[in-house]
């Protein structure tokens, strides 16, 4: 049988049937998928192939993982060198931020935006609690939102606590898998309870699993917008970090976009946009065509790069 996998707590899955009956299903043997070292074999999203173990009590063995058209990954918590993959087959990601209580570093929305695009998954940038700006907070959205819809992503204003700008944001959803994601307290399962009544119950018993000492981090869920299915959200317990894995400080240029298009007309093919003679991005940079916020962020993932020593 196929199914879709909705939950993972590491070495149990959740996975929803064609017929739409949820089944508890543990993994036979060991995978080894896209040679990649993964400390979590089969993640939210994936569709896998299943044999029924017994039917009384729901619980069914994977037997086959299908191929992930893309995924999200970070550092495992645990493990610095191997993956953790987030979610898998996801047609976006959407990344909830606020500019105060807490206010989310441009840094982490830079990282998360190199990470969907090093995976192939359109970003699109939320920012809530609207409700507690005054005009210094304002202007600082009218300014982040120009430079990153020039950029040409997505950018939201939204209050959850009252309700504005919700309608809007749901239309993003309709028919896609989106990936949900933010610091903690940026105000995610507020969001998931607006635009999905009766969530709730089901976020609250989510930490019962997880036991004491683990990280609840490890564990996203999936949820259906409708009955039908017609979209899907896949909520992913607040991260502290993106941690940037298997990326090499030659290809960061090609994940942000406005530099990306320039590339080719630098001097040197290994430019990493420093101090180069000749360097294209960095003469976009002086002439304003590419932000200096941007360029910083640029800098700082870059040092914060360890090339590994193979």
């Amino acid at each position: 049988m196929k199914g879709l996998v909705y939950k993972s707590t590491g070495s149990w899955y959740t996975i929803k049937d064609k017929a739409g009956k949820f089944w508890n299903a543990r993994m036979k043997g060991i995978f080894k998928i896209d040679d990649i070292t993964s400390t979590n074999p089969v993640s939210v999203g994936d569709e896998v192939e299943f044999e029924i173990e017994n039917e009384n009590e729901n619980t069914a063995v994977i037997v086959k993982i299908y191929d992930r058209r893309n995924y999200i990954n970070r550092q495992s918590p645990r493990v610095k060198y191997q993956h953790h993959i987030v979610a898998a087959n996801i047609d976006q990601a959407l990344l909830l931020a606020t500019l105060k209580e807490p206010r989310t570093s441009r840094g982490f929305i830079d990282r998360f935006l190199v990470a969907s695009e090093m995976y192939h998954v359109p970003a699109i940038i939320v920012f809530n609690k609207s409700d507690l700006h005054k005009k210094k907070e304002d202007e600082k959205f009218e300014q982040l939102k120009t430079m990153y819809e020039q950029i040409g992503y997505k950018v939201f204003l939204i209050s959850v606590k009252d309700n504005k700008g919700i309608d809007e944001l749901k239309k993003e959803f309709r028919g896609k898998a989106t990936l949900i994601s933010g610091h903690s307290g940026v105000g995610k399962s507020s969001l998931l309870n607006v635009i999905f009544p009766g969530i709730n119950l089901r976020t609250k018993d989510i930490s019962g699993w997880s036991g004491k000492g683990q990280h609840t981090t490890t564990f996203a869920e999936m949820f259906d917008l409708t009955p039908a299915g017609e979209g899907k959200i896949i909520d992913t317990p607040g991260m502290r970090e993106f941690g940037l894995v298997d990326i090499s400080k030659q290809e960061l240029s090609h994940y942000f976009p406005e530099m990306r298009k320039r590339l080719t007309d630098c001097q040197f093919n290994n430019c990493l946009h420093i101090n180069e003679p000749g360097c294209a991005v960095k003469e976009a940079v002086i002439n304003g065509e590419i932000s200096e916020d941007r360029y910083v962020s640029y800098i700082n993932i870059l040092d914060s790069i360890e090339e590994k020593n193979y």
